[in-house]
């Protein structure tokens, strides 16, 4: 395969929406646990790509996502909202190093992409779910949901990511 990053890209974002529309969705690990496994798109991303172009692929990823699971845009809510999000993320991740250009991923410490990883499935399932039960008199529901989905949704991403990760030179 080429190093042409568009074409990368595009793989990654139809192997993903397939990943998670035909097997993900129908797992249900402890009886609500079903990992979102599609977020790694907004996690390979390249830094330094238009920002505009990110958002309108996270809005995109999500809406698929959402025809193909019935869940009324909640998913093209939370992907947007990480999509814009992100640069903050990064930022109180890496610090000002994601700003240069010679910044990759790749070139961090685990437990740098670990805790980004972390940040930004923990913040799509605090949108996700809040907007699904939408409900402050749910809020331990919501919590659960969040904690236990996001512990079961950051391992699979982990597995994920040791398996076909860029690995260092």
């Amino acid at each position: 395969m080429s190093n042409n990053p568009v074409i990368l890209n595009v793989l990654r974002f139809l192997l993903l929406v397939l990943a998670q529309v035909l097997v993900f969705n129908r797992l249900n690990f402890f009886g609500s646990v079903n990992p979102m496994v599609y977020i790694l798109f907004l996690y390979w991303y390249p830094i330094k790509e238009n920002r505009n172009l990110f958002i309108a692929l996270g809005f995109l990823l999500g809406f698929v996502i959402d025809l193909f699971s019935d869940t009324m845009a909640l998913h093209a809510a939370a992907t947007v909202t990480i999509a814009y999000l992100r640069p903050a993320i990064m930022r109180f991740v890496f610090g000002v190093n994601y700003e240069f250009q010679s910044f990759k991923l790749s070139n961090s410490t685990r437990i740098q992409q670990f805790t980004f990883l972390a940040l930004l499935v923990l913040t799509h399932h605090a949108i996700f779910y809040s907007l699904e039960i939408f409900s402050f008199s749910n809020l331990l529901l919501i919590l659960k949901k969040i904690v236990f989905t996001g512990i079961g949704t950051i391992i699979l991403c982990t597995l994920f990511i040791s398996l076909f990760g860029v690995n260092r030179e």
